[in-house]
């Protein structure tokens, strides 16, 4: 059999001419479900369990079918290159990490319906920023020494919390958060006071505790996007538990795609 192609013809055709020939199937290959940016980068304290966050997030992307590229370089946000993403996972970011143009940018991405995750420090991340802290919901003030305590879900009807007991036993870094900077904030996880010590004390700075309501882990629609925060994440053998990484991915889906409510 003969047949003729002509020098416009790319070889790729060529070789879906001769498939279909020879009777062969030809899928293109299938997309992934979203792009998310991992970002890392530290201004202030470094947790020695980024590495531990990344390789559980490269997993949970093998698992879940989307891709993800980590990066500690702000340089990334810019319009053009945000635009290749669905959300951004600021992973136990902290201080102070953006520029006034890359923080332009990223309310930009924000604002054309785009996803955020913050997970641990994300909420001890650009302190002077009120956007970026309406945007993650309540800031870090100070935490008490690691302590195991009882967690309580509060919403199961968040991806994020689908596969979690009502009540669970885990051990942490508990933060104390300031004020709600929205009023838009829809609680999953409250850590119950009275199963550890939540008082602390740095210098002047002293509390007590949050008092009966303890949040750990919220979601939230803002400024035309969505915002997923847990608390949770300090320990890198928390990176680990299958658990917590399902309210992981059940934040990083639903701040990608807005769907599973």
């Amino acid at each position: 059999m003969k047949f003729c192609v002509n020098s416009g013809v790319k070889v790729k055709n060529l070789f879906i001419i001769a498939a279909l020939l020879l009777g062969m199937n030809i899928t293109p290959l299938a997309a992934k479900q979203f792009n998310a940016l991992l970002f890392t980068k530290t201004g202030g304290w470094h947790h020695g369990s980024v590495l531990e966050g990344v390789t559980a997030i490269r997993g949970l992307a093998k698992s879940h079918h989307f891709n993800v590229d980590w990066q500690e370089d702000a340089n990334y946000f810019t319009k053009e290159k945000l635009a290749n993403y669905d959300v951004v996972i600021f992973l136990l970011t902290s201080g102070d990490v953006l520029n006034e143009q890359q923080q332009k940018a990223f309310e930009d991405f924000i604002k054309q319906g785009k996803g955020f995750v913050g997970v641990h420090s994300a909420a001890d991340t650009e302190h002077d920023w009120p956007w970026f802290k309406a945007l993650v919901g309540r800031t870090f003030i100070i935490h008490p020494t690691i302590q195991t305590a009882n967690v309580d879900v509060v919403t199961d009807n968040f991806p994020g919390s689908a596969q979690l007991p009502e009540r669970f036993l885990w051990t942490e870094e508990y933060y104390h958060y300031g004020d709600a900077h929205t009023k838009n904030l829809k609680y999953i996880l409250t850590v119950d006071e009275s199963s550890y010590e939540p008082a602390a004390a740095w210098g002047d700075l002293k509390v007590e505790g949050m008092g009966d309501f303890h949040p750990m882990a919220w979601y939230q629609e803002y400024d035309g996007g969505r915002s997923f925060y847990t608390g949770l994440g300090h320990l890198g053998e928390a990176y680990l538990e299958p658990f917590f990484l399902s309210h992981l991915y059940g934040g990083i889906y639903w701040a990608a795609t807005g769907k599973g409510l």
